[in-house]
């Protein structure tokens, strides 16, 4: 096997843990010298720089294309991030350059993070609502509830990605913890998007290598039976130049198919499926390790080369850490390419190990409860989407504090990049495919009377070939951002804001303008009419489960924050 050493680089919300809590925000300095200087009443804030204006359309949107900059090796801010530091008001200094005071920081008007389309928080959450259980906070991420659902953007022609940047006025809603000052705020949307997936005609061949926990908490229904129908359904899906292999895990691993090409050997990659039993406990290390080995084994040029692990994470036995177990298989996944894509499985489920696997990883975890998810899955997706169209992809959004007062990623918390990494391209990204899109929404308060551009979105990404660095931006004015959220024309931004306050109410956040459950549950089943989308008729569902496993309990407002990056 190859061994690995350890990744160089860390996840940037490690390297931005003084944004991590509370209120006000800040570069260097930190949280705490933003908050004293506030509370002394000296901070000195300018304008930013002009920022780029937008289309007058119902979008406010602009979009241009840059060619890679290249890695610039410690990396740097957005263009119009750099602006935002002469914000900042620099003390004057004795003869020995102490002030006597601390350092006068501006807040922080940039928000960087990798790009997530996982889906698996959102997909086990409506497992345990159906059981009867409201999820752990911890286990409740809100870009995945948005990213979940289709959001209708305008996809590039080619290579790459779309920008689309557009929001509305949020407004107190009716009867649901408004929250202070609600009714300034606006919510605002990013979306990113890749070129339609290609039939799977025109794909690219795939050398899958499939990881299968068979351990003893796999006999439970919806664990191991499924994972049986799922490779049974997908081996009919998958061509004649695909090839598969197959790993199976309890307390040790096994090789249970080395690669094989699909073609004339169907059969025999179905008897292989169907033979696997539940076993005894839960080694992911030696599953995840020899299906590795496996995929190096049977690495094929010019093929998309992944390892799929199906299981429900809850390891017991061998490395039960992630990082410990990215190591191992660190130096194959590098020089092979070779990504990990997780189905997680089971009412029990360890979805916090599995994303961690998959993060660092290379790929994206999804979440399996049934069998129309399991088709929709290995049917629907998976074949299409094995390729990669972007490696290591990060966004920046700058926003401009002429026209900004205050501003909060919903979620991405753990996705979180230092500013100034954005693009240091040894920094870790997020893996995107063909035919996803991405969401980042944000709770804005303009200020009074502001008129202008509101935030510049830049999108950053390595191809997946050649590894040379591109960069898309968009654009978004305030014309684009003050109409009515509730009860306007776009039923998208509607769907994504409703499943962004759900996941936050799940994990007692306080969003601007939250309505209560009972509320969200209304507008979601109002928006699966007008969609006439199945996924958001069961958004309306897990809402309304939820509502009445808490008694019909509603959100509270929360503190007022006074300027910045809202933590």
């Amino acid at each position: 096997m190859h061994q690995i050493s350890r990744r160089h680089e860390e996840r940037a919300g490690d390297s931005a843990g003084d944004r991590a809590g509370g209120w006000a925000g800040g570069r260097p300095g930190g949280r705490a010298g933003a908050v004293a200087l506030l509370l002394a009443g000296a901070l000195l804030l300018t304008a930013c720089g002009g920022g780029d204006s937008g289309s007058e359309g119902t979008r406010g949107v602009t979009s241009d294309t840059r060619k890679g900059q290249g890695s610039t090796g410690s990396g740097q801010p957005a263009p119009d991030a750099a602006a935002s530091e002469k914000g900042r008001a620099a003390a004057p200094t004795g003869e020995d350059g102490d002030t006597g005071r601390p350092e006068t920081v501006a807040p922080d008007y940039l928000s960087t993070f990798a790009l997530d389309v996982d889906t698996a928080s959102y997909g086990y959450a409506r497992r345990i609502l159906g059981d009867g259980r409201l999820p752990t906070p911890e286990d409740v991420r809100p870009e995945e509830f948005v990213n979940s659902f289709r959001q209708g953007y305008e996809r590039p022609k080619g290579p790459g990605f779309s920008v689309n940047v557009d929001g509305a006025r949020i407004a107190t809603g009716k009867g649901g913890g408004g929250g202070t000052g609600a009714s300034d705020w606006s919510l605002l949307r990013v979306g990113l998007a890749t070129e339609v997936a290609p039939s799977t005609a025109e794909r690219p061949p795939a050398a899958l290598t499939f990881v299968v926990d068979i351990s003893g908490s796999m006999a439970e229904t919806g664990r191991l039976d499924l994972v049986r129908k799922s490779l049974d359904i997908l081996t009919d899906e998958l061509r004649d130049d695909d090839s598969i292999a197959l790993v199976t895990f309890s307390d040790e691993a096994e090789t249970r198919l080395p690669m094989t090409r699909v073609k004339g050997n169907r059969n025999r990659i179905k008897g292989a499926v169907r033979e696997m039993r539940p076993a005894q406990s839960t080694n992911v290390e030696a599953g995840i390790t020899l299906g590795y080995e496996k995929s190096v084994d049977g690495h094929r040029e010019g093929a998309t080369n992944r390892v799929v692990l199906l299981s429900d994470a809850l390891a017991n036995t061998g490395d039960t850490e992630a990082e410990g177990i990215l190591k191992k298989i660190d130096s194959a996944r590098r020089e092979y390419g070779i990504t990990l894509f997780g189905v997680g499985v089971g009412s029990d489920y360890g979805d916090a190990f599995m994303e961690q696997l998959t993060n660092k990883g290379d790929g994206n975890t999804t979440y399996v409860g049934d069998a129309e998810q399991a088709r929709k899955v290995f049917v629907g997706q998976l074949p299409a989407h094995l390729e990669i169209r972007a490696r290591d992809a990060k966004a920046q959004v700058a926003f401009d504090r002429k026209t900004v007062k205050q501003f909060r990623l919903i979620g991405y918390e753990n996705r979180k990049v230092a500013d100034e990494d954005f693009r240091d391209d040894s920094v870790d990204g997020g893996e995107v495919g063909p035919g996803h899109t991405v969401t980042a929404l944000y709770a804005v308060r303009l200020r009074e009377g502001a008129s202008g551009t509101v935030a510049k979105a830049t999108v950053r990404w390595l191809d997946p070939r050649t590894r040379k660095p591109r960069e898309e931006t968009g654009t978004v004015r305030t014309e684009a951002v003050k109409g009515s959220l509730w009860g306007g024309e776009n039923d998208r931004l509607q769907v994504a804001a409703v499943a962004a306050y759900f996941a936050d109410d799940l994990r007692g956040g306080e969003l601007p303008g939250a309505p209560g459950l009972s509320e969200l549950a209304s507008r979601a089943d109002g928006l699966a009419e007008a969609t006439e989308d199945s996924a958001v008729r069961k958004l309306a569902t897990a809402i309304g489960q939820a509502d009445r496993l808490r008694g019909g309990a509603g959100t509270g407002g929360g503190p007022e924050p006074s300027e910045g990056e809202i933590g």
